[in-house]
């Protein structure tokens, strides 16, 4: 009986030490891929500021904004993660005012990307009128919108927190997860009846304005170099949306998850946290800082701090 009890502490004492190994990895490797990302991010913003060029264009005025936002989230988010790691419970209003903060923040990546769509849309299909309707002040109007309607879901379960004023349905051994604000059932139908909102008419615009394009692209009077980089731009955009908005649904397959099976639950966010938060933000210096060709001259060089030949000035179109 004590040879039996001694031989199940020695697996239990190997189970914890192969579990904390898991998580010493996975933390380590998800902190590495958070500072590349934070670094490229940072060099692309201190890029668009430091080139008037690029700060009266529209499309890289969205995409800096897109940039300053996937930063913001993701140091956020890596904020949760450190949090959860380290084991630190803090006070009731830090949880929900960063759980509020993350979620808004999700929902504003996908939607300045739609207006990035949008965009080009205007550019390639109604280009003598692009100089008039893609202005920097609509940029900053589209801006303007992207905020307000992303805080909206946030907003409504603040108002809920605060209108029914029932106890919170987390504990003092809670973490920073955004569950905390669903206090009632109904509230998760809510809350997916609008994620479920957004999604639709965000793939309707992202659909038409590819569908637009590609038919500009077949007419025999199209820039064929222009219509492509735009389809192409398109199609890379819809994939990094598909991953932003299932960030939108992981809460509320994070939660039946763990009525299901508790102990997965880490995996599983784990999981969402590199695939839904990390790789979209990886899309991002891609398709502007690689494919574009004027970004790109002017980011390799500041992205290595100026290690190269002086940066050749750049003279963006419109």
């Amino acid at each position: 009986m004590v040879l039996n009890t001694t031989s199940n502490v020695s697996t239990t004492a190997e189970e914890l030490q192969g579990t904390h190994a898991i998580a010493n990895f996975q933390m380590a490797f998800s902190q590495t891929l958070v500072c590349v990302l934070l670094y490229v991010n940072c060099a692309m913003i201190f890029t668009f500021f430091k080139k008037e060029a690029f700060r009266e264009n529209t499309r890289y005025i969205l995409f800096a904004h897109m940039l300053v936002v996937d930063t913001m989230q993701l140091a956020l988010v890596d904020l949760a993660v450190v949090i959860v790691y380290c084991r630190i419970f803090p006070p009731d209003g830090v949880r929900i005012l960063l759980s509020m903060l993350m979620f808004a923040l999700s929902c504003h990546t996908p939607l300045t990307l739609t207006a990035m769509c949008l965009e080009r849309y205007v550019a390639i299909c109604m280009p003598l009128r692009h100089a008039d309707i893609s202005t920097v002040k609509a940029a900053w109007v589209s801006i303007g919108i992207v905020w307000v309607i992303g805080w909206v879901p946030t907003s409504i379960d603040l108002f809920i927190v605060i209108a029914t004023k029932r106890p919170p349905i987390y504990t003092e051994g809670e973490y920073v997860f955004y569950e905390i604000m669903l206090r009632y059932p109904w509230q998760y139908i809510l809350k997916s009846s609008i994620c479920l909102f957004y999604f639709a008419v965000i793939v309707g615009i992202v659909a038409f304005t590819y569908i637009q394009i590609i038919r500009v692209a077949r007419s025999a009077s199209a820039d064929k170099n222009s219509t492509s980089k735009a389809s192409n731009t398109i199609t890379l955009h819809a994939f990094q949306l598909v991953l932003c908005i299932v960030v939108l649904i992981c809460p509320l397959i994070e939660a039946e998850v763990k009525k299901i099976d508790a102990k997965s639950l880490s995996s599983v966010r784990y999981f969402d946290f590199i695939v839904f938060t990390l790789s979209p933000r990886c899309l991002s210096p891609l398709i502007y800082g690689l494919r574009d060709e004027k970004f790109s001259r002017v980011i390799k060089y500041y992205i290595i701090c100026g290690l190269t030949k002086t940066v050749v000035p750049v003279a963006v179109d419109m």
